[in-house]
Protein backbone atom coordinates (compact mmCIF):
# COMPACT_ATOMS: atom_id res chain seq x y z
CA UNK A 1 0.00 0.00 0.00
CA UNK A 2 1.33 3.09 -1.39
CA UNK A 3 2.13 6.06 1.82
CA UNK A 4 1.52 9.51 1.49
CA UNK A 5 4.87 10.66 2.86
CA UNK A 6 3.76 14.59 3.22
CA UNK A 7 1.52 13.32 6.10
CA UNK A 8 4.47 11.72 7.80
CA UNK A 9 6.91 13.37 9.91
CA UNK A 10 8.68 9.43 10.26
CA UNK A 11 9.87 7.28 7.59
CA UNK A 12 11.82 4.43 8.77
CA UNK A 13 12.19 1.80 6.03
CA UNK A 14 14.80 -1.48 6.86
CA UNK A 15 16.97 -0.03 9.39
CA UNK A 16 19.84 -2.01 10.84
CA UNK A 17 22.64 -0.29 13.56
CA UNK A 18 25.02 -2.45 15.21
CA UNK A 19 27.37 -1.65 17.99
CA UNK A 20 30.85 -3.24 18.51
CA UNK A 21 30.73 -4.24 22.42
CA UNK A 22 33.53 -4.57 24.72
CA UNK A 23 34.25 -8.40 24.25
CA UNK A 24 34.74 -7.96 20.88
CA UNK A 25 30.91 -9.17 19.97
CA UNK A 26 28.38 -7.55 17.48
CA UNK A 27 25.00 -6.09 19.32
CA UNK A 28 22.17 -5.74 16.80
CA UNK A 29 20.53 -3.01 18.56
CA UNK A 30 18.31 -2.50 15.41
CA UNK A 31 17.22 -5.19 13.12
CA UNK A 32 15.20 -4.32 10.09
CA UNK A 33 12.75 -1.80 11.31
CA UNK A 34 10.18 -0.41 9.67
CA UNK A 35 6.93 1.81 10.34
CA UNK A 36 6.07 5.51 9.87
CA UNK A 37 4.87 8.22 12.61
CA UNK A 38 1.96 10.60 11.38
CA UNK A 39 2.21 14.66 11.13
CA UNK A 40 0.15 16.21 14.34
CA UNK A 41 0.00 13.01 16.24
CA UNK A 42 1.41 11.35 19.71
CA UNK A 43 3.10 8.14 19.30
CA UNK A 44 4.78 5.80 21.86
CA UNK A 45 7.40 3.59 21.28
CA UNK A 46 7.46 0.97 24.07
CA UNK A 47 9.53 -2.08 24.43
CA UNK A 48 11.75 -3.61 27.50
CA UNK A 49 15.62 -2.81 27.94
CA UNK A 50 17.65 -3.43 25.00
CA UNK A 51 14.12 -3.23 22.71
CA UNK A 52 16.35 -0.01 19.96
CA UNK A 53 14.24 2.53 21.25
CA UNK A 54 17.00 5.05 22.47
CA UNK A 55 19.06 4.09 19.88
CA UNK A 56 16.07 4.88 17.08
CA UNK A 57 15.78 8.34 18.66
CA UNK A 58 19.34 8.77 18.43
CA UNK A 59 19.18 7.97 14.58
CA UNK A 60 15.98 10.04 14.44
CA UNK A 61 18.06 12.98 16.05
CA UNK A 62 20.80 12.56 14.00
CA UNK A 63 23.40 12.01 16.40
CA UNK A 64 24.20 8.73 14.76
CA UNK A 65 23.85 6.79 11.43
CA UNK A 66 22.16 4.01 10.56
CA UNK A 67 24.51 1.01 9.62
CA UNK A 68 21.58 0.62 6.09
CA UNK A 69 18.18 1.35 5.79
CA UNK A 70 16.18 4.23 4.99
CA UNK A 71 15.20 7.05 7.15
CA UNK A 72 13.08 10.37 6.53
CA UNK A 73 12.70 13.06 8.83
CA UNK A 74 9.54 14.81 7.27
CA UNK A 75 10.77 13.92 3.98
CA UNK A 76 15.00 14.50 4.58
CA UNK A 77 16.92 12.09 4.37
CA UNK A 78 18.78 11.34 7.55
CA UNK A 79 21.78 11.57 7.69
CA UNK A 80 22.29 13.31 4.31
CA UNK A 81 20.64 16.12 5.31
CA UNK A 82 20.88 16.13 9.22
CA UNK A 83 21.72 20.38 9.84
CA UNK A 84 18.43 20.48 8.51
CA UNK A 85 16.58 17.69 10.49
CA UNK A 86 18.22 19.22 13.80
CA UNK A 87 16.90 22.32 12.93
CA UNK A 88 13.06 21.35 12.86
CA UNK A 89 13.13 18.93 15.95
CA UNK A 90 13.88 19.04 20.12
CA UNK A 91 15.01 16.18 21.80
CA UNK A 92 14.92 15.31 25.34
CA UNK A 93 17.08 12.39 26.03
CA UNK A 94 16.73 10.23 29.59
CA UNK A 95 19.55 12.53 30.64
CA UNK A 96 18.68 15.96 30.11
CA UNK A 97 21.88 18.60 30.18
CA UNK A 98 20.86 20.70 32.26
CA UNK A 99 23.83 22.63 33.99
CA UNK A 100 22.90 22.71 37.84
CA UNK A 101 25.12 25.30 39.31
CA UNK A 102 23.29 27.53 36.78
CA UNK A 103 19.26 29.09 37.33
CA UNK A 104 16.53 28.11 35.53
CA UNK A 105 16.76 31.54 33.31
CA UNK A 106 20.55 31.34 32.77
CA UNK A 107 19.99 27.52 31.52
CA UNK A 108 17.15 28.89 29.12
CA UNK A 109 19.41 31.49 28.26
CA UNK A 110 21.94 29.27 27.77
CA UNK A 111 20.23 27.06 25.03
CA UNK A 112 18.59 29.69 23.36
CA UNK A 113 21.85 31.25 22.91
CA UNK A 114 23.07 27.43 21.25
CA UNK A 115 19.87 27.65 19.32
CA UNK A 116 20.71 31.31 17.72
CA UNK A 117 16.84 32.59 19.36
CA UNK A 118 17.22 36.34 19.50
CA UNK A 119 16.38 38.48 22.53
CA UNK A 120 12.96 38.96 21.38
CA UNK A 121 11.77 36.34 20.10
CA UNK A 122 13.60 34.31 23.72
CA UNK A 123 11.25 36.84 26.24
CA UNK A 124 8.22 36.03 24.39
CA UNK A 125 9.06 32.21 24.11
CA UNK A 126 9.79 32.16 27.70
CA UNK A 127 6.74 33.42 28.95
CA UNK A 128 5.02 30.80 26.71
CA UNK A 129 7.24 28.01 28.48
CA UNK A 130 7.22 28.78 31.97
CA UNK A 131 3.09 29.50 32.18
CA UNK A 132 3.37 25.88 30.96
CA UNK A 133 5.59 24.42 32.61
CA UNK A 134 4.52 26.57 35.61
CA UNK A 135 8.28 27.24 36.26
CA UNK A 136 7.72 31.33 36.48
CA UNK A 137 8.36 31.73 40.19
CA UNK A 138 11.18 29.90 40.32
CA UNK A 139 13.66 32.00 37.28
CA UNK A 140 15.97 32.56 39.58
CA UNK A 141 16.61 29.38 41.51
CA UNK A 142 19.28 27.21 40.98
CA UNK A 143 18.89 24.29 38.42
CA UNK A 144 20.12 21.76 41.00
CA UNK A 145 17.83 23.14 43.73
CA UNK A 146 14.51 21.91 41.74
CA UNK A 147 12.99 19.12 42.30
CA UNK A 148 12.79 16.22 39.97
CA UNK A 149 9.94 16.73 38.50
CA UNK A 150 10.60 20.52 37.97
CA UNK A 151 14.54 19.43 36.09
CA UNK A 152 11.87 17.56 33.62
CA UNK A 153 9.88 20.26 32.97
CA UNK A 154 13.08 22.76 32.90
CA UNK A 155 14.65 20.31 30.14
CA UNK A 156 11.27 19.71 28.23
CA UNK A 157 11.49 23.69 28.53
CA UNK A 158 14.88 24.37 27.15
CA UNK A 159 13.97 21.59 24.14
CA UNK A 160 11.52 23.73 23.19
CA UNK A 161 13.42 26.92 23.36
CA UNK A 162 13.01 27.30 19.21
CA UNK A 163 9.20 25.56 18.52
CA UNK A 164 10.31 22.66 16.83
CA UNK A 165 8.18 20.75 14.62
CA UNK A 166 9.09 17.45 15.69
CA UNK A 167 9.62 16.10 19.74
CA UNK A 168 11.29 13.56 20.42
CA UNK A 169 11.04 12.22 24.13
CA UNK A 170 13.32 9.27 25.90
CA UNK A 171 11.73 8.25 28.81
CA UNK A 172 10.94 11.92 30.28
CA UNK A 173 8.44 10.69 33.25
CA UNK A 174 11.54 8.31 34.88
CA UNK A 175 11.89 9.43 37.96
CA UNK A 176 9.37 11.50 38.68
CA UNK A 177 6.54 11.48 40.91
CA UNK A 178 2.66 10.79 39.96
CA UNK A 179 1.90 14.51 40.31
CA UNK A 180 4.59 15.64 38.25
CA UNK A 181 4.27 12.98 35.89
CA UNK A 182 0.16 14.14 35.58
CA UNK A 183 1.51 17.93 34.89
CA UNK A 184 4.22 16.43 32.38
CA UNK A 185 1.31 15.06 30.43
CA UNK A 186 -1.09 17.65 30.49
CA UNK A 187 1.97 19.69 29.05
CA UNK A 188 2.98 16.98 25.80
CA UNK A 189 -1.21 16.44 25.55
CA UNK A 190 -1.26 20.54 25.28
CA UNK A 191 1.66 20.82 22.78
CA UNK A 192 0.09 18.22 20.01
CA UNK A 193 -3.47 18.99 20.59
CA UNK A 194 -3.03 23.32 20.69
CA UNK A 195 0.10 23.52 18.50
CA UNK A 196 -0.11 20.59 16.62
CA UNK A 197 3.33 18.99 17.50
CA UNK A 198 4.35 15.89 16.26
CA UNK A 199 5.64 13.75 19.75
CA UNK A 200 7.64 9.87 20.00
CA UNK A 201 7.72 9.44 23.35
CA UNK A 202 9.80 6.23 24.65
CA UNK A 203 8.45 5.07 28.20
CA UNK A 204 8.46 2.42 30.66
CA UNK A 205 5.15 3.25 31.61
CA UNK A 206 2.64 1.09 29.69
CA UNK A 207 -0.47 3.26 30.94
CA UNK A 208 1.11 6.16 28.99
CA UNK A 209 1.18 4.47 25.77
CA UNK A 210 -3.14 4.34 26.39
CA UNK A 211 -2.75 8.09 26.22
CA UNK A 212 -1.28 8.47 22.33
CA UNK A 213 -3.04 7.73 18.98
CA UNK A 214 -0.04 5.07 17.50
CA UNK A 215 2.32 3.09 19.55
CA UNK A 216 5.17 0.90 18.10
CA UNK A 217 5.97 -2.36 20.04
CA UNK A 218 9.66 -3.13 20.09
CA UNK A 219 12.08 -6.10 21.39
CA UNK A 220 15.24 -7.19 20.81
CA UNK A 221 15.75 -4.45 17.99
CA UNK A 222 12.80 -5.46 15.75
CA UNK A 223 9.20 -3.84 15.53
CA UNK A 224 6.39 -6.66 17.00
CA UNK A 225 3.48 -4.56 16.33
CA UNK A 226 2.08 -1.29 15.60
CA UNK A 227 -1.14 0.37 15.83
CA UNK A 228 -3.41 1.91 17.82
CA UNK A 229 -3.48 1.35 21.78
CA UNK A 230 -6.58 -0.24 21.47
CA UNK A 231 -4.82 -2.90 18.80
CA UNK A 232 -2.64 -4.34 20.99
CA UNK A 233 -5.15 -4.47 24.14
CA UNK A 234 -6.94 -6.91 21.58
CA UNK A 235 -4.24 -9.13 22.10
CA UNK A 236 -5.23 -10.45 24.97
CA UNK A 237 -8.82 -10.18 24.41
CA UNK A 238 -10.91 -13.24 26.30
CA UNK A 239 -7.41 -13.74 28.62
CA UNK A 240 -7.17 -11.62 31.46
CA UNK A 241 -9.04 -11.81 34.86
CA UNK A 242 -9.48 -10.46 38.24
CA UNK A 243 -8.91 -13.42 40.80
CA UNK A 244 -9.34 -12.46 44.48
CA UNK A 245 -7.16 -14.59 46.95
CA UNK A 246 -8.69 -16.78 50.01
CA UNK A 247 -8.54 -16.00 53.41
CA UNK A 248 -5.59 -14.56 55.13
CA UNK A 249 -3.37 -14.82 51.74
CA UNK A 250 -1.64 -12.02 51.03
CA UNK A 251 -2.12 -11.07 46.65
CA UNK A 252 1.50 -10.97 46.14
CA UNK A 253 1.64 -14.22 47.66
CA UNK A 254 -1.10 -15.70 44.98
CA UNK A 255 0.89 -13.47 42.52
CA UNK A 256 4.02 -15.20 42.74
CA UNK A 257 2.20 -18.52 42.79
CA UNK A 258 0.46 -17.56 39.50
CA UNK A 259 3.18 -16.88 37.70
CA UNK A 260 4.81 -19.82 37.89
CA UNK A 261 1.71 -21.80 36.44
CA UNK A 262 2.07 -22.38 32.79
CA UNK A 263 -0.87 -21.08 31.39
CA UNK A 264 -0.20 -17.61 32.71
CA UNK A 265 1.16 -14.93 30.99
CA UNK A 266 1.17 -12.24 33.69
CA UNK A 267 0.36 -11.41 37.11
CA UNK A 268 -0.17 -8.52 38.82
CA UNK A 269 -1.68 -7.42 42.41
CA UNK A 270 -4.31 -5.00 41.68
CA UNK A 271 -6.69 -3.58 44.52
CA UNK A 272 -6.27 -6.36 46.50
CA UNK A 273 -7.22 -8.77 43.65
CA UNK A 274 -4.57 -10.12 41.35
CA UNK A 275 -4.99 -9.02 37.09
CA UNK A 276 -4.09 -12.06 35.43
CA UNK A 277 -3.76 -12.77 31.52
CA UNK A 278 -3.76 -16.31 30.91
CA UNK A 279 -2.40 -17.64 27.31
CA UNK A 280 -5.87 -18.37 26.50
CA UNK A 281 -6.18 -22.15 27.28
CA UNK A 282 -9.24 -22.94 29.85
CA UNK A 283 -8.55 -22.21 33.53
CA UNK A 284 -7.59 -25.73 35.12
CA UNK A 285 -5.24 -25.51 37.95
CA UNK A 286 -5.45 -21.58 38.62
CA UNK A 287 -8.29 -21.60 41.26
CA UNK A 288 -6.24 -22.81 44.00
CA UNK A 289 -6.58 -20.22 47.06
CA UNK A 290 -8.93 -18.31 45.32
CA UNK A 291 -11.91 -17.06 46.71
CA UNK A 292 -12.84 -16.58 42.93
CA UNK A 293 -12.04 -15.44 39.44
CA UNK A 294 -13.64 -13.56 36.94
CA UNK A 295 -12.79 -11.99 33.73
CA UNK A 296 -12.47 -8.24 32.92
CA UNK A 297 -11.60 -5.85 30.25
CA UNK A 298 -8.26 -6.19 29.01
CA UNK A 299 -5.93 -3.39 29.05
CA UNK A 300 -2.56 -2.25 26.86
CA UNK A 301 -0.12 -3.86 29.51
CA UNK A 302 -2.32 -7.05 29.36
CA UNK A 303 -1.85 -6.75 25.41
CA UNK A 304 1.96 -5.90 25.80
CA UNK A 305 2.77 -8.60 27.85
CA UNK A 306 0.68 -11.21 25.76
CA UNK A 307 2.55 -9.77 22.31
CA UNK A 308 6.11 -10.78 23.71
CA UNK A 309 5.37 -13.39 25.75
CA UNK A 310 5.18 -15.21 21.79
CA UNK A 311 8.87 -14.36 21.77
CA UNK A 312 10.24 -15.27 25.33
CA UNK A 313 9.06 -17.88 27.71
CA UNK A 314 12.08 -16.93 30.76
CA UNK A 315 10.66 -17.42 33.96
CA UNK A 316 12.52 -14.73 36.58
CA UNK A 317 14.32 -16.71 39.06
CA UNK A 318 13.99 -15.81 42.68
CA UNK A 319 16.57 -14.97 45.24
CA UNK A 320 16.61 -16.70 48.29
CA UNK A 321 18.09 -16.43 51.84
CA UNK A 322 20.19 -19.65 52.57
CA UNK A 323 18.71 -19.77 56.20
CA UNK A 324 15.00 -18.29 57.19
CA UNK A 325 14.85 -15.86 59.54
CA UNK A 326 13.32 -16.89 62.96
CA UNK A 327 9.55 -16.34 62.12
CA UNK A 328 8.52 -17.15 65.33
CA UNK A 329 8.51 -13.73 66.07
CA UNK A 330 6.64 -12.37 63.40
CA UNK A 331 5.42 -9.47 65.45
CA UNK A 332 8.53 -7.91 66.02
CA UNK A 333 9.17 -4.60 65.55
CA UNK A 334 12.26 -4.10 62.75
CA UNK A 335 12.00 -0.78 62.56
CA UNK A 336 10.69 2.15 64.74
CA UNK A 337 10.87 5.58 64.19
CA UNK A 338 9.65 8.19 66.72
CA UNK A 339 9.20 11.69 66.13
CA UNK A 340 11.90 11.82 63.82
CA UNK A 341 13.04 15.24 62.92
CA UNK A 342 15.74 16.40 60.21
CA UNK A 343 16.64 19.87 59.51
CA UNK A 344 19.71 21.33 56.78
CA UNK A 345 19.66 25.14 58.41
CA UNK A 346 16.78 26.59 58.78
CA UNK A 347 14.80 23.99 56.49
CA UNK A 348 13.02 20.73 57.71
CA UNK A 349 13.42 17.89 55.61
CA UNK A 350 11.56 15.18 57.81
CA UNK A 351 8.93 16.95 60.35
CA UNK A 352 8.10 14.92 62.97
CA UNK A 353 7.26 11.24 61.37
CA UNK A 354 6.11 8.41 63.06
CA UNK A 355 6.17 4.73 61.84
CA UNK A 356 6.98 0.51 62.78
CA UNK A 357 7.62 -2.20 60.46
CA UNK A 358 7.60 -5.28 61.87
CA UNK A 359 9.35 -8.51 60.98
CA UNK A 360 8.64 -10.31 57.25
CA UNK A 361 6.45 -6.70 56.53
CA UNK A 362 6.87 -4.83 52.99
CA UNK A 363 6.75 -1.39 54.29
CA UNK A 364 5.90 1.34 51.21
CA UNK A 365 7.37 5.10 51.70
CA UNK A 366 5.73 6.77 49.46
CA UNK A 367 5.47 10.47 48.36
CA UNK A 368 6.51 13.71 45.55
CA UNK A 369 9.93 14.49 44.61
CA UNK A 370 11.54 16.45 47.85
CA UNK A 371 8.84 15.08 50.10
CA UNK A 372 11.62 13.72 52.85
CA UNK A 373 11.94 10.06 51.43
CA UNK A 374 15.20 9.68 50.82
CA UNK A 375 16.76 11.67 53.80
CA UNK A 376 14.56 9.21 56.35
CA UNK A 377 15.95 6.38 54.53
CA UNK A 378 19.49 7.51 55.14
CA UNK A 379 18.91 8.45 58.46
CA UNK A 380 17.42 4.67 58.61
CA UNK A 381 20.37 3.17 57.82
CA UNK A 382 23.02 5.29 59.70
CA UNK A 383 23.98 7.73 56.94
CA UNK A 384 22.89 10.64 58.06
CA UNK A 385 21.76 11.68 61.72
CA UNK A 386 18.69 12.83 63.18
CA UNK A 387 18.42 16.30 64.50
CA UNK A 388 15.40 15.19 66.99
CA UNK A 389 13.87 12.04 67.57
CA UNK A 390 14.19 8.21 68.11
CA UNK A 391 15.15 5.09 65.67
CA UNK A 392 15.47 1.75 66.48
CA UNK A 393 16.53 -0.61 63.99
CA UNK A 394 16.67 -4.28 64.50
CA UNK A 395 16.56 -3.40 68.07
CA UNK A 396 19.13 -1.24 67.95
CA UNK A 397 19.30 2.58 68.59
CA UNK A 398 20.59 3.90 66.02
CA UNK A 399 21.88 6.70 68.01
CA UNK A 400 24.38 4.98 69.96
CA UNK A 401 24.70 1.69 68.23
CA UNK A 402 25.12 2.92 64.05
CA UNK A 403 28.25 1.03 63.40
CA UNK A 404 26.40 -2.27 64.84
CA UNK A 405 22.82 -1.82 63.27
CA UNK A 406 24.24 -1.19 59.59
CA UNK A 407 25.71 -4.37 59.77
CA UNK A 408 22.28 -6.27 60.03
CA UNK A 409 20.59 -4.11 57.02
CA UNK A 410 20.94 -3.80 53.32
CA UNK A 411 20.71 -0.90 51.09
CA UNK A 412 20.26 -0.47 47.15
CA UNK A 413 20.06 3.34 46.63
CA UNK A 414 18.71 5.56 43.57
CA UNK A 415 21.43 5.68 41.38
CA UNK A 416 22.27 2.07 42.53
CA UNK A 417 25.79 2.96 44.47
CA UNK A 418 28.47 0.84 42.41
CA UNK A 419 31.48 1.81 40.70
CA UNK A 420 31.15 2.02 37.00
CA UNK A 421 34.58 1.05 36.12
CA UNK A 422 34.76 -2.15 38.17
CA UNK A 423 33.15 -5.38 36.55
CA UNK A 424 30.52 -7.50 38.01
CA UNK A 425 31.79 -10.06 39.89
CA UNK A 426 34.81 -7.19 41.00
CA UNK A 427 31.81 -5.29 42.52
CA UNK A 428 30.22 -8.17 44.08
CA UNK A 429 34.12 -8.93 45.60
CA UNK A 430 34.04 -5.12 46.71
CA UNK A 431 30.87 -5.02 48.71
CA UNK A 432 31.39 -8.57 50.50
CA UNK A 433 34.70 -7.14 52.26
CA UNK A 434 33.10 -3.89 52.92
CA UNK A 435 30.20 -5.93 54.55
CA UNK A 436 33.51 -7.59 56.78
CA UNK A 437 32.71 -11.54 55.00
CA UNK A 438 36.38 -12.83 54.14
CA UNK A 439 38.30 -15.92 52.82
CA UNK A 440 35.96 -18.93 51.29
CA UNK A 441 32.82 -17.33 52.58
CA UNK A 442 33.67 -14.35 50.52
CA UNK A 443 33.93 -16.57 47.74
CA UNK A 444 30.63 -17.93 48.69
CA UNK A 445 28.81 -15.49 48.47
CA UNK A 446 30.07 -13.91 45.45
CA UNK A 447 29.13 -17.19 43.60
CA UNK A 448 25.57 -17.23 44.98
CA UNK A 449 24.77 -13.50 44.11
CA UNK A 450 26.33 -14.17 40.49
CA UNK A 451 23.94 -17.19 40.13
CA UNK A 452 20.68 -15.91 42.20
CA UNK A 453 20.44 -13.33 40.03
CA UNK A 454 21.56 -14.50 36.40
CA UNK A 455 24.91 -12.67 36.26
CA UNK A 456 27.71 -15.24 35.66
CA UNK A 457 27.91 -14.47 31.93
CA UNK A 458 28.40 -10.92 32.62
CA UNK A 459 31.13 -11.18 35.47
CA UNK A 460 33.36 -9.35 33.48
CA UNK A 461 31.42 -6.98 31.99
CA UNK A 462 31.75 -3.59 33.12
CA UNK A 463 29.15 -2.32 35.54
CA UNK A 464 28.79 1.41 34.43
CA UNK A 465 28.04 -0.65 30.72
CA UNK A 466 24.93 -2.86 31.86
CA UNK A 467 21.31 -2.25 30.84
CA UNK A 468 19.06 -0.72 33.55
CA UNK A 469 17.42 -3.86 34.58
CA UNK A 470 20.81 -5.87 35.12
CA UNK A 471 22.23 -2.74 37.21
CA UNK A 472 19.55 -3.26 39.53
CA UNK A 473 19.98 -7.08 39.87
CA UNK A 474 23.83 -6.52 40.41
CA UNK A 475 22.68 -3.47 43.42
CA UNK A 476 20.65 -6.26 44.93
CA UNK A 477 23.48 -8.70 44.73
CA UNK A 478 25.20 -6.30 46.73
CA UNK A 479 22.72 -5.54 49.16
CA UNK A 480 21.95 -9.43 50.28
CA UNK A 481 25.72 -10.52 50.31
CA UNK A 482 25.57 -10.51 54.07
CA UNK A 483 22.21 -11.81 54.26
CA UNK A 484 20.72 -8.86 55.80
CA UNK A 485 17.37 -8.61 58.55
CA UNK A 486 15.95 -5.22 56.88
CA UNK A 487 16.63 -3.83 53.15
CA UNK A 488 16.16 -0.56 52.58
CA UNK A 489 15.15 -0.08 48.88
CA UNK A 490 15.02 3.75 47.54
CA UNK A 491 13.06 3.55 44.08
CA UNK A 492 15.21 0.68 42.76
CA UNK A 493 12.53 -0.01 40.02
CA UNK A 494 12.99 3.60 38.20
CA UNK A 495 13.51 3.29 34.50
CA UNK A 496 12.80 -0.57 34.89
CA UNK A 497 10.78 -2.11 32.35
CA UNK A 498 7.66 -4.29 33.28
CA UNK A 499 10.06 -7.55 33.15
CA UNK A 500 12.52 -6.46 35.60
CA UNK A 501 9.72 -4.67 37.72
CA UNK A 502 7.76 -8.15 37.86
CA UNK A 503 11.41 -9.90 38.71
CA UNK A 504 11.96 -7.68 41.13
CA UNK A 505 8.76 -8.09 42.94
CA UNK A 506 8.87 -12.07 43.07
CA UNK A 507 12.50 -11.05 44.83
CA UNK A 508 11.07 -9.13 47.42
CA UNK A 509 7.87 -11.71 48.21
CA UNK A 510 10.44 -14.84 48.39
CA UNK A 511 12.90 -12.63 50.71
CA UNK A 512 9.69 -11.43 53.02
CA UNK A 513 8.72 -15.09 53.16
CA UNK A 514 11.37 -15.80 54.45
CA UNK A 515 11.50 -13.17 57.52
CA UNK A 516 13.57 -10.42 55.69
CA UNK A 517 11.90 -7.44 56.23
CA UNK A 518 11.97 -4.35 53.73
CA UNK A 519 11.14 -1.03 53.46
CA UNK A 520 11.02 0.48 50.30
CA UNK A 521 9.82 3.95 47.75
CA UNK A 522 8.70 3.92 44.73
CA UNK A 523 7.13 6.32 42.11
CA UNK A 524 5.27 3.35 40.53
CA UNK A 525 2.20 3.94 42.71
CA UNK A 526 0.78 0.21 41.27
CA UNK A 527 4.16 -1.27 43.12
CA UNK A 528 2.17 0.00 46.76
CA UNK A 529 -0.36 -2.59 46.24
CA UNK A 530 2.76 -5.21 47.49
CA UNK A 531 3.06 -3.30 49.95
CA UNK A 532 1.35 -4.80 53.38
CA UNK A 533 1.43 -1.21 54.28
CA UNK A 534 2.57 2.63 53.66
CA UNK A 535 3.10 5.64 54.50
CA UNK A 536 2.29 8.76 52.33
CA UNK A 537 4.86 12.03 52.97
CA UNK A 538 4.81 15.42 51.82
CA UNK A 539 6.72 17.97 52.10
CA UNK A 540 8.49 15.91 55.60
CA UNK A 541 4.72 15.22 56.86
CA UNK A 542 3.07 11.74 57.36
CA UNK A 543 -0.37 12.84 55.17
CA UNK A 544 -1.58 8.98 55.24
CA UNK A 545 -1.03 5.36 56.27
CA UNK A 546 -1.91 1.87 56.53
CA UNK A 547 -2.82 -0.83 53.85
CA UNK A 548 -3.04 -0.19 50.33
CA UNK A 549 -6.73 -0.40 50.65
CA UNK A 550 -7.00 1.62 53.69
CA UNK A 551 -5.27 4.20 50.98
CA UNK A 552 -7.61 3.88 47.93
CA UNK A 553 -10.43 3.76 50.85
CA UNK A 554 -9.50 7.51 52.11
CA UNK A 555 -9.49 8.30 48.52
CA UNK A 556 -12.25 7.27 47.44
CA UNK A 557 -14.17 9.09 49.94
CA UNK A 558 -12.65 12.39 49.15
CA UNK A 559 -13.79 11.06 44.96
CA UNK A 560 -16.75 9.85 45.24
CA UNK A 561 -15.64 6.94 42.84
CA UNK A 562 -13.23 3.49 43.37
CA UNK A 563 -9.87 5.46 43.21
CA UNK A 564 -6.18 3.56 41.85
CA UNK A 565 -3.63 4.07 43.72
CA UNK A 566 -2.65 6.69 41.44
CA UNK A 567 -5.72 8.63 42.36
CA UNK A 568 -5.58 8.18 45.90
CA UNK A 569 -2.07 9.59 46.23
CA UNK A 570 -2.55 12.67 44.15
CA UNK A 571 -5.80 13.07 45.80
CA UNK A 572 -4.38 12.85 49.33
CA UNK A 573 -1.16 15.43 48.70
CA UNK A 574 -3.49 17.76 46.76
CA UNK A 575 -6.11 17.65 49.53
CA UNK A 576 -3.32 18.42 52.35
CA UNK A 577 -1.88 21.40 50.08
CA UNK A 578 -5.48 22.71 50.14
CA UNK A 579 -5.60 21.88 53.36
CA UNK A 580 -2.47 24.13 53.98
CA UNK A 581 -2.69 26.35 52.02
CA UNK A 582 -5.98 27.45 53.26
CA UNK A 583 -4.39 27.57 57.15
CA UNK A 584 -1.64 30.02 55.66
CA UNK A 585 -4.41 32.15 54.39
CA UNK A 586 -6.00 32.40 57.17
CA UNK A 587 -3.26 32.86 59.56
CA UNK A 588 -2.47 36.23 57.33
CA UNK A 589 -5.55 37.34 58.01
CA UNK A 590 -5.91 37.10 61.54
CA UNK A 591 -2.51 38.86 61.52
Amino acid sequence: MSVDVSTLAILARGVHKTFLQENGDVAHALNDVSFEVRRNALTALVGPDGAGKTTFLRLAAGLMNANSGELRIFGLVVPERSQQVQARIGYMPQRFGLYEDLTVRENLNLYADLHGVGHDEREARYQTLTEMTALGPFMQRLAGRLSGGMKQKLGLACTLIRSPELLLLDEPTVGVDPLSRRDLWEIILRLVRDEGLTVVVSTSYLDEAERCRHAIVMYEGSVLMQGSPEDVSRCAAGCVFLATPGKNLAARAVQTRLLGHPQVVDAVPEAGNVRVVTDGSPLHGLTQGLASIRPTRERFEDGFMCLLNKLTTKRPRVALVEEPIATGLSNEPMVEVQDLVRRFGSFTAVDHVNFTVHRGEVFGLLGPNGAGKTTTFRMLCGLLPATHGKLRVAGLDLGRARASARERLGYVAQKFSLYGILSVSENLDFFASAYGLRGTRRRERVTWGLEQFDLTQLAAHTAGLLPGGYKQRLAMAAALLHEPEILFLDEPTSGADPFARREFWQRITALAEQGVTVVVTTHFMEEAEYCDHVVILDQGRVLARGSSADIRGHAAAMTGHEATMEDAFITIVLEARRNETNRREERGATA
